[in-house]
């Protein structure tokens, strides 16, 4: 028997460009070269020849890594904008409240897929979709299809029984039995927090984390003491990512950072909604890589461009700290580190995958491009997003994604909206001002 031919290997040269790695290994290259083999990243050199490869003209492009967004809510995007004047409380009410009763499995399905691809589109190639809509199984089963459907990295965190202590061990399960490790899409879980549950379920909860291979992320808002509370009891681990934390004294970030824990920072939420200050600085004065996250649209812009240019304004504005590199770690191999996940993304290194995306440097908004990682943090936009790269597969391509029918899908979000808000007896006019329980 003849011996089976050999697979051909899949190439892809990205030629011409300006490289930032974001690997200290690697460096930045003016013009440089990055060949990907079989969706890896094989080579990156000032000038690679591979005569077999399919070449990706990347002249006067930013060649980077794709960005990490390691918490957003995607279920809420059909409300985009909704929210931009309301404070916490009031968010809290609206859509937990108000809407989320109303929300079926195809409205979870749709805002999950539009708001998946609006992150790939402003490229974010990985991304946690922190789900807190839980209401049956088929819920969350809507949200990891729509993950799937869409054509990039993300991690389904599922948080289950979302605002009760009611026991979720099945539905962890459940999920996880459908979710490995091996694919695109993969599993985190979203603790609730010793608010909701006890500090005794947050400990049986880490330990099932712990068995079924999870990584978890939990909120811990304006909650002064939480941390100390969580490790008194031996219960912080380097698998926990905290979101926000702007109530966290130093002494406590100090304690995030001796468990190895992650912080995930939301500037544009936190300061608008009343959370404080980000606390880009304060961490890293604790010893803490924080880390950038979206959170919602409703409240605030569904790109990491933003909100790197609100986070680094505020700490420069504080006190002169951080620079545009800096924002650009926070959002790529920082944020990527959270998601255990810095041995396959997060910078430009040969041997990770291929996650990258191409800016446009001949743009009318940031040309000439004198310093790439400056003119990224301070005027970068989703439409500098030209291309695409999805560990090697081409999911934008000339400002466009590929292959998604977005009329259809468009349509089938504003139907979800409008059938929601009928629903739930609210205005669509920009006049709906929740109003938060005075308890």
């Amino acid at each position: 028997m003849k011996a089976m031919k050999a697979m051909k290997t899949m190439k892809t040269l990205l030629t011409g460009g300006t490289v930032v790695s974001m690997d200290p290994a690697v460096g930045d290259l003016a013009r440089g070269d990055v060949l990907i083999e079989d969706g890896v990243i094989a080579e990156v050199a000032e000038r690679i020849d591979a005569p077999d490869a399919e070449v990706i003209d990347a002249t006067d492009r930013i060649v980077m890594p794709g960005f990490v967004d390691n918490h957003r809510h995607t279920w809420q995007t059909a409300f985009r904008g909704v929210g931009a004047d309301w404070t916490f409380p009031q968010w809290a009410v609206a859509m937990h409240g108000t809407v989320k009763p109303h929300y079926q499995p195809e409205d979870v399905y749709a805002g999950t897929l539009l708001g998946r691809l609006e992150a790939l589109h402003s490229g974010v190639t990985t991304m946690l979709d922190w789900y807190h809509v839980a209401q049956t199984p088929e819920h969350e089963d809507a949200a990891v299809a729509a993950l799937r459907d869409a054509p990039g990295r993300s991690i389904f965190c599922l948080g289950a029984g979302w605002g009760t202590p009611d026991p979720v061990d099945a539905a962890v399960r459940r999920v996880r039995a459908d979710l490995p490790d091996s694919g695109m899409v993969t599993m985190a879980w979203g603790l609730r927090g010793p608010e909701a549950t006890g500090m005794d379920t947050v400990a049986r909860e880490l330990k099932l984390a712990a068995e079924l291979g999870l990584r978890t992320s939990l909120h811990v808002d304006i909650v002064t003491g939480a941390i100390a509370d969580l490790r008194e009891h031996g219960l912080l681990r380097d698998t926990t990512t905290f979101v926000h934390g702007n109530g966290l004294s130093d002494d406590e970030l100090r304690m995030l950072a001796d468990a190895g824990s992650s912080l995930s920072i939301s500037p544009d939420v936190e300061l608008k909604m009343g959370f404080g200050r980000p606390m880009t600085g304060r961490a890293l004065a604790a010893g803490l890589r924080p880390t950038l996250s979206i959170d919602d649209v409703p409240s605030a812009g569904g790109d990491m461009f933003s909100t790197m240019r609100t986070a680094f304004a505020v700490q420069r504005g504080l006190d002169g700290g951080l620079r545009s590199r800096d924002l650009l770690a926070f959002a790529t191999v920082d944020a990527a580190a959270s998601c255990g996940l810095d041995a396959r993304t997060g910078s430009i290194t040969p041997g990770k995958d291929a996650d990258i995306i191409l800016l446009r440097a001949d743009d009318l908004t940031v040309f000439p491009v004198t310093g790439p990682a400056a003119t990224i943090v301070s005027a970068g936009h989703p439409g500098l997003v030209d291309t695409v790269l999805v560990a090697g597969r081409v999911v934008k391509r000339d400002g466009a994604l590929v292959d998604m029918d977005l009329p259809t899908l468009r349509a089938r979000l504003v139907a979800s909206r409008d059938r929601i808000a009928a629903a739930a007896g609210i205005p669509l006019d920009g006049t709906w001002c929740p109003q938060p329980d005075p308890q």
